[in-house]
């Protein structure tokens, strides 16, 4: 066939998906791969099998679980050409992944409005419960999902598995499929970037190609179907659909699900005189995300209200935090305070950064969120959010290029075993001061992350943080600027995207992440050059993280381990980071 008949990879693996489930029509049942929960399918002459006009290819996910509700989510693919208006889907919930007796079931509709996504809340759920569920069109069955409702009371545990930065071109979605394995997961929590909105030759695409997963569209995401389309290729993904299928997921957008570097005004990735209005596309993005993903909207009025809190039981409260939309003041740059002769201005620096009216959360979110804690009787507080919190300060002749890490590590070393070595220049690389490496995270917003931790020490509250968007695992103790204990910071890795490796190839990783643990104060642990997940475990003496990276993501062939494992403990005397 020609190029312009050729199909592109995600669009012929729904082609064939297409394909598969006519061609198993004489099968009693067919797995989702890697889920271990089946498709109902009959014969030929059955009349329960999949209709021809309707399919599932997209998978099911639930998510923002409560105590008596779960949403449920799936999406159809009319067959018709032109498909009908509207088709109505059903959905039927189990606490038997047979689906012997039904506890919940109902039917919703679905039309190219709100590009075949199907969204429900299921209620009247009993708390703490395990249930299965299904959706059904016409004679086809979706894939059976594996949900769970939030406990009430007391609880001896709660076990998150956390994720972010998922970048399909860069490779296969091997994370998920480790974590799917888990049966003990209560709940994922996705820290944001699911999707990336670059075009097919932008960040991390160098292998999508030779991998088959060259972004769909082609073209930097704008529009609604543009990003309705990238959507529909991540969910292609067999991986993810299992991670979907196997537990319940409360998630929170980050920048990429719009435009790098977002704010509330704009983006580093947009430029409105060649890519429009930013409202009109963040307005786009923003619709897309609630279609495609199994949320729950806290205010209908407002799409850019995403955060919200959730308790489970009396062990943990949860506060999914917005950093990125609704109340971020624009970032600062760095190379701003940068003179003649790389001088660095650093008064003007720690001026603008500890501006007191420089917003990260906004105003309204964090009166939010003092509210929301100090009603908590939990044990744990778990801020579930974007971007590092720990102070992140490295040495400014490194960030601005004058020397390398495993240099300066040199120097320092010098310094104090022959400093009569020292030259001038060298002796002033030494001396120069310490910024933040990354003015895009709480580090740019210093006022911002005081009042944060004021409100848990005021409140005397045990704080856990998690962290994403920088795709590598950290472990920071929390401190505020009087040098008060305050929590700790959990940071998992990304699923797909390169990190510090990717940046400075020609540091060696192990070593790399050694001398930041030991440049940055409060860092307790660094891995800089692998991908995966991790976990956090509450119970009511520790909370402990395990972060799990996998050997590879250019094969579907890998292995997985644990590489390091660190906990806190509650109480004011603690709130800092043990080793196990």
């Amino acid at each position: 066939m020609s190029d312009a008949q050729k199909l592109s990879p995600s669009t012929q693996a729904h082609a064939d998906a297409d394909r598969r489930q006519f061609l198993r029509l004489g099968s009693a049942g067919a797995l989702v791969a890697g889920s271990g929960l089946l498709v109902a399918c009959g014969s030929d002459s059955d009349p329960q099998a999949p209709d021809p006009n309707v399919l599932f290819l997209d998978g099911v996910a639930s998510g923002d679980p409560l105590a008596d509700r779960v949403i449920l989510w799936t999406r159809i693919t009319p067959q018709n050409n032109p498909p009908q208006d509207v088709i109505e889907v059903r959905w039927e919930v189990s606490t038997s992944n047979a689906f012997s007796s039904l506890v919940a079931q109902g039917s919703a509709t679905t039309s190219a409005g709100r590009d075949w996504t199907v969204k429900v809340d299921a209620t009247g759920l009993a708390a703490g419960t395990v249930y299965f569920y299904r959706f059904t069109a016409g004679r086809s069955s979706s894939a059976i999902g594996r949900t769970k409702t939030l406990p009430t009371g007391g609880v001896s545990q709660v076990k998150f598995a956390v994720f972010s930065c998922s970048n399909f071109p860069a490779g296969y979605f091997n994370v998920y499929a480790e974590a799917a394995k888990a049966t003990d997961i209560d709940c994922a929590l996705h820290l944001g970037d699911y999707i990336y909105e670059y075009n097919r030759a932008g960040y991390a695409s160098a292998q999508a190609a030779a991998l088959g997963r060259l972004s769909e569209p082609d073209a930097e995401l704008i529009t609604l179907a543009d990003y309705r389309r990238r959507y529909r290729q991540y969910r292609s993904d067999g991986n993810l659909q299992s991670l979907h299928a196997a537990m319940p997921m409360i998630c929170i957008w980050d920048d990429h699900e719009v435009a790098n570097n977002a704010w509330l005004n704009g983006a580093e990735n947009h430029t409105p005189g060649t890519e429009g209005d930013w409202v009109a596309r963040r307005t786009a993005a923003l619709q897309a995300w609630y279609e495609w993903m199994p949320v729950r909207q806290p205010d209908a009025s407002n799409a850019l209200r995403s955060y919200r809190s959730f308790d489970f039981g009396s062990l943990v409260s949860l506060h999914m935090l917005d950093t990125r939309l609704i109340g971020r003041d624009q970032q600062l740059s760095i190379n701003s305070y940068v003179g003649a002769g790389s001088a660095f201005d650093g008064a003007r620096f720690a001026s603008d950064v500890g501006n007191p009216n420089r917003q990260l959360l906004g105003a309204t979110q964090t009166t939010w969120l003092q509210q929301r804690m100090q009603a908590s009787s939990a044990t744990w507080q778990l801020l579930g959010q974007q971007v590092l919190m720990g102070r992140m300060n490295v040495p400014a002749p490194l960030l601005l290029g004058q020397i390398t890490v495993s240099g300066y590590a040199a120097l320092a070393q010098r310094a104090q075993t022959n400093p009569g070595s020292l030259t001038p220049q060298e002796q002033a690389i030494l001396a120069a001061p310490a910024i933040p490496y990354n003015l895009d995270a709480w580090d740019g917003y210093a006022a911002a992350r005081e009042t944060v931790l004021g409100m848990a020490r005021t409140l005397d509250k045990n704080l856990v943080v998690v962290a994403g968007d920088t795709h590598n695992a950290w472990a920071n103790d929390l401190l505020d600027a009087q040098g008060n204990r305050i929590g700790v910071e959990f940071a998992t890795p990304s699923v797909s995207s390169p990190g510090f490796e990717g940046v400075f190839p020609n540091e060696n990783p192990v070593q790399f992440a050694a001398a930041l643990e030991q440049l940055i104060g409060p860092l307790q642990y660094a891995d800089t050059s692998r991908r995966g997940f991790l976990t956090v475990t509450f119970t009511a003496t520790e909370a402990r993280a395990d972060w799990t990276f996998v050997s590879t993501i250019t094969d579907r062939t890998y292995t997985a381990a644990v590489g390091r494992s660190l906990r806190t403990l509650p109480g004011a005397a603690n709130r800092r980071l043990v080793s196990i």
